[in-house]
């Protein structure tokens, strides 16, 4: 009798116990495709937070590259051309801050996305009257971009601060 129930027994468990295995093995899979799935959001919102911080870093370069090409203009006075490589390379700066700072302001509100669009307006006028300006009234002409400049600096670093790894 006691062969008879080891036999049953031993049959028992020859029959279940590859279901046990598969189970464990659907569960596993389960589990990998979650894991998986975590890793590619995570990997998604890392590319997100590095090119907005790749970005923030960019226009703070364009930023300065614009103070000092409209520098460049105003020391060349009026007497440059209008065609002159210093006010062509001065309009080039600026619109490459506008562009950086578009890119930026799509990512955030309305009301920054209006002030970064008056910036870039605010450096845009700058840059065409600056040949006209002494070097002390362009110093008081750049107090409002500076001004909203480090607004947008400080909007780089709350968003770095705040955007999810």
């Amino acid at each position: 009798m006691s062969d008879t129930t080891e036999s049953r027994v031993r049959t028992i468990l020859l029959g279940y116990f590859p279901m046990f295995i598969a189970t464990l093995s659907l569960v596993t899979s389960i589990y990998s495709g979650y894991l998986n799935s975590k890793f590619v959001d995570f990997i998604q919102r890392n590319a997100g937070r590095t090119e907005y911080l790749r970005t923030c870093k960019e226009i703070i370069d364009a930023y300065f590259q614009v103070k000092m090409r409209i520098a460049a203009v105003n020391v060349a006075g009026t007497q440059a051309p209008a065609g002159a490589p210093a006010r062509i390379e001065a309009a080039i700066a600026v619109a490459k801050f506008g562009a950086l700072g578009t890119y930026l302001a799509n990512l955030r509100d309305e009301a920054i996305r209006e002030r970064y669009t008056q910036l870039s307006t605010d450096l845009e006028i700058l840059s065409n009257e600056a040949a006209r300006f002494s070097a002390g009234d362009l110093a008081k002409r750049y107090e409002v971009p500076d001004r909203e400049f480090t607004g947008m600096n400080s909007d780089c670093i709350k968003s770095a601060k705040e955007l999810p790894l």
